[in-house]
């Protein structure tokens, strides 16, 4: 029994995260402390002064737990992997989960190349950006390529140098050929300088040596050199027109962020400012509760977007003063390594930028209120419906299984789940079949549900055991409703694993016509029908079709691979000649099955360890079941 006040008294007075959990053993809020004692206590305080979303949530939790971290800049770190990863109910939550394009130049190689990146590390290399989209990258990247002839292999230079012939782009002459010594590193060296400061913003020396190179080639009458350059200059020019602000001082490096919002939903705008020039902007939509102001939302949102964008501006511009602005400022200047310093411009050219952000996520905010709308309408809104056809409540989690096999052969099985109606792939997973021969639906849909549920409930009771070291998987969380692919039959095969296993799910069908067509579901021993201009038809045709595209794609992937027998590919130490002389001795894969040791020993070139391994897998496969 988790005694709160108890546990309270031992928290320490250390930075860190902590997670707060319902009775069902879902995490509903996660936080970071300074010190986790102080800041934990202050939710179970009753003189304290609770917002309503805070008091309810508070009204929630069941018991706790925290992970002591080194420092504060680790707690916000690890605060935002969490709520990325367990989506609380209680946190505003960042819906884009947007990671930033960068140009990454490898300065630390001999050789120097050009890559493109969406995480900062500390590997010497320079980092440039964020641009836009992988597009505007690769298009820029590509251009610098052309122009300077920077390599794209991936090969080992000095060492392999001479290894192999040159490839492909020293043919159509868009690369010096460092990998066979054509160029110097020296010369090599003075072209990533000039790649360096094009990607710094000074475009003037490539645009002067173009435009001579275009002029020479026209004078020689190479017309079609000099339509080259001239195309490699226009790319040139449309790359500079799309930094059209420039600061007075021209060396400025901010993110102006602004807001916009409604009952239900915000958006974030944010402008990113490179050198004194606009790069880019970017819109993000947000969760919020009614009550929260915009300096809780703007809080929320910083603190996520900045735990997890691999670069720092040396200033950011607000619309208003945020919650924890002082500390957040102190995490971020340690994180990069230089002051960062969180502004509020109430005057002049800064204060109009944030205008003009705030412009912006109004009008997206506009034009995305019914678009939203259709989008609820269609996952949460369809979920509403499926409730009320079944007489359910609190539908949040379904899970649909399919099998796949040709004619028995090779059989898999997808698990598909979708939350508030929408797909979350993350939880998606694939089962090969262990212990079914032939072409059994039944026999292999039972086996896959016992391995599914007997995995959660493991999961389910490490985690009441509180141990901080386990990894909460996908099937920690049982579904609200589980979805068959089928009719009666393969509900009562998942009647009869939920009973064996004292589990209490509701069970649908989804039943198909004659076209192989959804129809209805099969629910309490009748079959339910929908309108088919229904969102409750719409979203279970998505599941249905999602969950058999999965099955399909994962058997004709093991087929491609040529994984004749892939079940033995499973027994470690069971390579290609051992799966062959198994198959050519026992000639079916049931009948290895049954084997015993001594009979697997009789396979020409059978070793004891093998032998011993193959039994061990497929009897402990049958234990389970």
């Amino acid at each position: 029994m988790f005694d709160i006040q108890e546990e309270l008294k031992k928290l320490p007075a250390k930075p860190g995260v902590y997670l707060m959990h319902n009775k069902q053993g879902e995490i509903i809020y996660v936080g970071k402390a300074i010190k986790l004692c102080n800041r934990v206590r202050q939710y179970f305080q009753g003189s304290r002064n609770l917002s309503t979303k805070i008091a309810h949530m508070v009204s929630h939790i069941d018991y706790f737990e925290y992970i002591i971290t080194d420092s504060e800049l680790e707690a916000l770190v690890l605060e935002n992997n969490l709520i990325k990863q367990h989506h609380p109910k209680y946190n505003t939550m960042l819906k884009d989960d947007k990671t930033y394009p960068y140009i990454k130049v490898t300065l630390k190689e001999d050789f120097p190349r050009l890559m493109l990146a969406r995480k900062m590390k500390q590997d010497g290399s320079k980092y440039f950006g964020p641009y836009k989209s992988g597009g505007a990258v690769r298009d820029t990247m590509e251009l610098l390529r052309k122009i300077f002839k920077i390599r794209t292999c991936n090969r080992n230079l000095p060492r392999d140098i001479g290894k192999d012939r040159p490839c492909l782009y020293y043919q159509i002459k868009q690369c010096n050929a460092p990998c066979q010594g054509y160029i110097s590193k020296e010369d090599y060296g003075k072209s990533m300088d000039q790649v360096v400061d094009f990607l710094k913003g000074n475009h003037k020396p490539v645009v002067e040596m173009l435009t001579e190179k275009m002029m020479e080639a026209s004078e020689d009458l190479n017309f079609e050199l000099a339509a080259e350059y001239r195309d490699l200059l226009k790319s040139v020019n449309d790359i500079g027109l799309t930094q059209k602000i420039n600061s007075n001082k021209g060396f400025e490096n901010r993110d102006i962020i602004a807001s916009a919002f409604d009952k239900k939903d915000a958006v974030i705008s944010v402008f990113f400012v490179r050198d004194g020039k606009l790069l880019g902007r970017e819109h993000f939509h947000m969760t919020r509760e009614e009550e929260e102001n915009q300096a809780e939302l703007i809080g929320a949102f910083a603190k996520q977007f900045y735990a997890g964008t691999p670069y720092l501006p040396e200033e950011i511009f607000l619309e208003c003063e945020m919650e924890e602005q002082e500390w957040l400022e102190k995490m971020l200047s340690e994180r990069r390594g230089a002051k960062v310093h969180i502004r509020v411009p109430e005057r002049g050219d800064k204060y109009r930028m944030v205008a003009l952000a705030k412009e912006n996520a109004e009008n997206v905010l506009r034009q995305d209120r019914e678009r939203i709308k259709r989008e609820e309408q269609r996952t949460i809104g369809a979920v509403h419906e499926i409730e009320d056809l079944l007489g359910l409540d609190n539908l949040k989690r379904m899970e649909a299984f399919d099998i796949s096999n040709i004619s028995g052969f090779q059989t898999v099985a997808s698990m598909v789940v979708f939350e508030d109606g929408k797909p979350r792939n993350r939880d998606y997973r694939k089962f090969r079949l262990k212990t079914v021969t032939g072409p059994d639906d039944y026999k292999s849909m039972e086996e896959v549900l016992t391995r599914r549920l007997l995995h959660g409930k493991k999961e389910q009771e490490e985690l009441m055991t509180q141990n901080k070291d386990i990894q909460y998987g996908s099937f920690t969380k049982f579904p609200d409703l589980l979805l068959m692919d089928g009719g009666k039959g393969q509900v009562n095969v998942a009647l009869k694993v939920l009973e064996s296993l004292k589990i209490h799910i509701p069970v649908c069908g989804m039943v198909k016509d004659d076209n192989h067509r959804t129809r209805g579901l099969y629910y309490n021993n009748e079959e339910i029908f929908f309108p088919k201009h229904s969102e409750a038809f719409m979203l279970v045709t998505r599941i249905q079709d999602e969950a058999h595209r999965f099955a399909i794609e994962y058997h004709r992937s093991l087929r491609t691979k040529g994984q004749v027998y892939s079940i033995l590919d499973d027994i470690k130490g069971v390579g290609p000649k051992t799966r062959r002389a198994l198959m050519k001795h026992f000639k079916e894969i049931g009948h290895i099955k049954d084997a015993t040791i001594d009979e697997l020993m009789k396979v020409p070139g059978m070793k004891q360890n093998i032998a011993e391994g193959i039994y061990i897998f497929f009897n402990e496969s049958k234990e389970e079941i």
